[in-house]
């Protein structure tokens, strides 16, 4: 084993040492991948040292999603503390279902969920878990709601129509979530939003109405704290007294923005929080741990455990269901994504957190500082959000973001709304600088000036 691990320093130096050099790999096309690589598996093994230069070729072609020249995601960088438990939980290589095969590891889980719980303001009895990424943590809150409606569902399954109400640019994992469930896709209503792409009470009610009207069973909304495309946040503060009025259950997707229930200065993003049954959030976005991480919790430990327990003998042997996590979670068999948030948050505390998520919109701001004072790019985001979204020159931004991702100077996508295309860029990366800001701007200016403007010559 210490051989292989000297081996895997080796391949990481080499990776910090690429994300300098080559901070943007060279693209592969997928019609060349099995010629430009040896990813083939044979009857023979490979010796060490050819494994390892096969190994080394593999990092070098693979994208560096910590470097400073990676906007492409809603992720990216690499925090160490964070880096350091996840490579501790590959070590021990816990499961995560029961105290007899994870002891002290299933309580660094409850500290995170109750932590995480009491900023989301959920009293104190509130529970969660780790889910494999943030459309799950939505598959279970969807989960949870149609269980408290109906507790026979479990049972005898589906027998009447009920509806799931969502932001017109929310997650497209809600659609696919009410497939997966039995609810169907017809019968996911789709809210209209305002410019930023908020959810409009007033037609949920509408929609809420209509249905009622119809006999269907509207049983559960989500509200989506930073939409995928303009990190918009939904109006929690309106949405909940109309779910309260029709015994709705009321979830916050804050996958991409959620952390901001840890600074004072952007909490009130999502006011309004404590009087939802059930929020999400992913630690591997904001706040910058790595994949995966993501994290459900609810005021209601009761539905959690009435939804995802099962009993099994050869299982749990020992111990209370407090610590049996098994009985809350939508897996049996489950990687510890808990002690890399552990590691960094018990490294630099609830004020180091809010640290992270402060600088992002720091340098989102600088972002649009710089598009507002230059009249060759047309601004399309607002305040308050980390996804900056612009157009320069007015280059077809997928035509753009296609030629810089292909000729390794920048990664960084595109996105639309309301019939606009424009580039998204995200400034989710906590090491970043605002040097680093303008370094993307003078990549992206000198490559469209020399390649996508140049007159040729006859």
């Amino acid at each position: 084993m210490q051989k292989d691990l000297n081996i895997f320093i080796e391949l990481a130096e080499l990776l910090l040492a690429e994300e300098y050099k080559q901070p943007v790999a060279k693209q592969i096309t997928t019609s060349s991948l099995y010629d430009a690589l040896d990813l083939s598996l044979d009857d023979e093994g490979m010796a060490d040292e050819t494994l390892i230069n096969n190994l080394k070729t593999i990092v070098k072609s693979t994208p560096k999603t910590a470097s400073k020249s990676f906007f492409n995601q809603l992720f990216g960088g690499r925090i160490g503390k964070a880096t350091l438990g996840d490579l501790l939980a590959v070590m021990l290589n816990n499961s995560m279902y029961t105290y007899k095969v994870a002891g002290p590891q299933v309580g660094i889980e409850k500290q995170v969920l109750k932590n995480i719980s009491k900023l989301a303001g959920y009293p104190e009895k509130s529970d969660g878990t780790f889910a494999p990424g943030g459309s799950m943590s939505n598959m279970m809150a969807l989960i949870m709601a149609r269980d408290a409606k109906n507790e026979s569902i479990r049972a005898k399954g589906l027998s009447s129509k009920m509806i799931v109400y969502t932001s017109a640019e929310s997650h497209y994992s809600i659609a696919k979530n009410a497939a997966l469930t039995g609810i169907g896709r017809e019968q996911l209503r789709l809210v209209k939003t305002n410019d930023k792409g908020e959810m409009l009470a007033n037609h949920l009610e509408t929609l809420i109405k209509e249905d009622l009207k119809n006999n269907h069973i509207p049983f559960f909304v989500n509200a989506t704290a930073g939409t995928t495309v303009l990190g918009a946040f939904d109006d929690i503060s309106t949405l909940s007294p109309i779910c309260k009025t029709y015994h709705l259950w009321l979830h916050v997707d804050g996958a991409y923005c959620g952390s901001v229930i840890f600074s004072k200065k952007y909490k009130h993003l999502v006011n309004g929080l404590k009087n939802s049954d059930s929020f999400s959030v992913n630690a591997h976005k904001m706040l910058g741990t790595p994949l995966s991480c993501s994290i459900i919790v609810t005021k209601h430990p009761g539905q959690l455990h009435h939804s995802f327990s099962n009993e099994a003998d050869y299982l749990y042997q020992t111990d209370g269901d407090d610590f049996n996590l098994g009985k809350t979670s939508m897996q049996c068999g489950r990687r510890n994504d808990a002690l890399k948030i552990w590691t960094l948050w018990k490294s630099i505390g609830t004020k180091g957190l809010e640290k992270i998520v402060d600088k992002q919109f720091e340098m989102a701001e600088i972002v649009r500082d710089y598009i507002k004072q230059n009249k060759d790019y047309k601004l399309y985001s607002f305040d308050d959000s980390i996804s900056v979204c612009f157009n320069y020159k007015d280059i077809d931004p997928k035509e753009l973001c296609t030629a810089l991702y292909e000729d390794a100077q920048l990664m960084v996508g595109f996105g639309s709304y309301k019939n606009e295309q424009f580039v998204r860029m995200v400034t989710i990366n906590s090491v970043l600088e605002k040097a680093d800001i303008l370094a993307f701007f003078r990549t992206l200016e000198a490559y469209v000036d020399e390649k996508m403007l140049k007159i040729p010559t006859s």
